[in-house]
């Protein structure tokens, strides 16, 4: 039996295969540590399971309706209001089964076959891949280190095409932790005004910045650009809400719309009890995600002194999100036990197989010069893995 063509296309992510191979490693009794996924340590807040629980109790356990219950439709209005200024309706608004999937339902919406999307290259494995099911075709802008992996309008100007339909804005960015500024926000703003261009701005990591930096939104830029944005975010990184499945997209109202008649006929509503959940999440205290970016800033801090302490990796400060996007080609040519390395991925397999530590090459984000490490993980672990990874690169290098 054959499969269809359109899998063919598209390849698996990468930093769950990175993170299942690690999985299988420690099951077999190696210490391994891993800098693979990027999922939060922490456990879910209690107010906020005990919010499922009550729901289960009270027997909240059957269909919704396909664009999620009124009233987290209506705190995600309240909370996109609070942090971007901006009021929408709960019909210009729709509750998803994640943030991936709220991207990938907004690409639906919007490609047609042969229609062009914008990826700012580094960027999440994801869009590609979910770009070319939607029909669309990736367009790479890359960015460079020295830029802090932010483009330039005259880069964006320089891919648009007749064909360009959708860009893909992520700030901050997985996997180089950029912040746009407001500054540069504006700028890309004026690179695509008066352009038919979508802009699909996943906010997902919204409040994980650090160093003083601050969140911009393109819907600052006017109303021609708001119009023609769909803004994603979700619970699972702020909240430590990963499992729970729970993201959300808000925009132009017959986009949103026809996110939620493609959501009724393919995953219907996201799980009931989740949604209550993140309810009590958007409507609950802040305080333990407050706790939570300090901590992660502290292991930022340690992490990035591990990895500047190694002799020929570069890295570039990341300032939100919890990644960081050492340059590691200065090691292409050098040998462990004979085997030449020649690319990301043959650094990757190399750290797993002598240091024990799982990492994602850049290869899998459009950067092969590059690895990806998450810091959400504890302080112990970051502490042990920099050791394991500084003795790779000082010591077992032929």
């Amino acid at each position: 039996m054959k499969v269809a063509t359109r899998l063919q296309e598209i390849r698996p992510s990468a930093t769950l295969v990175m993170a299942a191979r690690a999985a299988a490693l420690r099951r077999e009794g190696k210490p391994i540590i891993s800098f693979t996924t990027g999922e939060p340590d922490f456990d879910t807040p209690e107010h906020i399971k005990d919010a499922a629980a009550k729901a289960m109790r009270e027997g909240f356990t059957k269909y919704t309706a396909a664009g999620g219950i009124l009233e987290l439709r209506e705190a995600v209005r309240d909370r996109i209001q609070r942090d971007y200024g901006l009021q929408y309706g709960t019909d210009q608004i729709i509750i998803t089964c994640g943030a991936k999937h709220a991207i990938s339902n907004a690409l639906m919406a919007l490609c047609n076959a042969g229609d062009e999307v914008i990826c700012i290259s580094p960027y999440w494995t994801s869009y590609p891949e979910m770009i070319r099911l939607a029909g669309g075709t990736p367009v790479l802008v890359k960015t460079r280190a020295e830029d802090g992996y932010i483009p330039s309008a005259a880069d964006l100007e320089a891919a648009f095409t007749e064909r360009t339909r959708v860009l893909i804005l992520n700030s901050p960015s997985n996997p180089t932790g950029a912040v746009y500024t407001e500054d540069k926000i504006k700028e890309i703003a004026e690179a695509i005004r008066g352009r038919d261009i979508a802009v699909i701005t996943d906010d997902i990591y919204d409040r994980l910045i650090y160093g003083g930096h601050r969140f911009a939104s393109i819907t600052a830029a006017g109303e021609e650009v708001r119009e023609n944005t769909i803004i994603v975010g979700g619970v699972s990184k702020t909240y430590a809400m990963t499992g729970w499945r729970i993201g959300y997209a808000a925009g132009p109202r017959p986009i949103i719309q026809g996110m939620e008649t493609l959501q009724s006929q393919t995953t219907s509503n996201p799980t009931s009890i989740s949604q209550k959940a993140a309810l009590a999440a958007l409507r609950g205290p802040d305080d333990a995600c407050d706790a939570m970016r300090t901590e992660f800033d502290r292991r930022r801090k340690a992490m990035l002194a591990g990895l500047r302490q190694i002799s020929g990796i570069q890295v570039t400060e990341p300032f939100g999100a919890f990644f960081t996007f050492p340059r590691v080609a200065s090691f292409f040519g050098r040998k462990v036990k004979g085997k030449e390395l020649r690319s990301s991925i043959d650094i990757g397999e190399a750290l797993l197989e002598e240091a024990h530590v799982a990492i994602v090459p850049g290869a899998a984000f459009g950067d092969d010069r590059a690895i990806r490490l998450s810091y959400a993980l504890s302080f112990e672990a970051i502490t042990e893995g920099m050791a394991r990874i500084a003795k790779f690169f000082e010591e077992t290098l032929e």
